[in-house]
């Protein structure tokens, strides 16, 4: 089903990212998991299918050029080339156009769009000299319409949707679809945490999500591209 090049998962101890990767891993890909934190990334390894072909790529900073080439560079040197890159790595922050806005929009725009950014420019070389790619971003709802106490989130998430269509059109002639997705709230123990009260029963599982991203890599999702897809619906 998947090319045999390997998937790059940013962000891959987290929430959705362990669930990306178990969705994969499931499938036999063979996967680089990138994380800040190490331990994280060996908590999961360890819960994976021992016949996972599974690299662990700690503390790579995804804000600049240099250490994202380096972390491809082993990619390619391990599994021979990257048929995907799956960017779950993001940030949140609230806050009213104040004084406080101009650093709040630094650090959401720093956290969401350059990560997006950085990550894609380092992956897309070998992508490009095998004719073939997948990229799936994590983008969100305010990055269409924003609120009250989200400009510099939703600025930075629409950063991240307007990448995604450049990147489809500039790549749409090396056989590389490029596509973010608009995840409604993701039922995960820090939102539970966050939200005490919250009707939890439309949110939207980490499993489901992981779903869509595994077909939006595959082969089979070729004539998709460019698009800004909500994840909001019931499963």
């Amino acid at each position: 089903m998947y090319d045999q090049k390997a998937v790059i998962v940013t962000g891959a101890g987290g929430n959705l990212g362990s669930a990306v990767v178990r969705e994969l891993a499931g499938a036999g890909v063979k996967l680089v998991c990138m994380n800040r934190s190490s331990q994280e990334l060996e908590t999961l390894a360890g819960e994976l299918p021992a016949s996972t072909e599974f690299l662990s790529i700690a503390g790579t900073d995804l804000t600049d050029y240099a250490s994202c080439v380096a972390a491809v560079a082993r990619s390619v040197k391990r599994f021979g080339g990257v048929g995907a890159l799956v960017n779950t790595v993001g940030g949140f922050q609230m806050g009213p156009v104040g004084p406080e806005a101009p650093a709040q929009w630094d650090t959401m725009m720093t956290a969401n769009a350059r990560t997006a950014l950085t990550i894609s420019a380092a992956v897309l070389p070998t992508m490009k000299a095998a004719g073939y790619g997948r990229i799936v971003h994590v983008a969100a709802a305010p990055g269409l319409k924003a609120g009250a106490n989200q400009a510099a989130y939703a600025a930075s998430k629409a950063a991240v949707i307007r990448l995604t269509e450049a990147l489809a059109a500039e790549c749409r002639d090396d056989r590389i679809t490029a596509n973010c997705i608009l995840p409604g709230t993701i039922d995960t123990p820090e939102n539970r945490a966050a939200m005490p009260n919250a009707k939890t029963d439309a949110w939207v599982s980490p499993q489901s999500i992981a779903r869509l991203i595994a077909f939006l890599i595959s082969p089979a999702s070729g004539v998709v591209t460019g698009a800004a897809i909500p994840a909001t619906g019931r499963e």
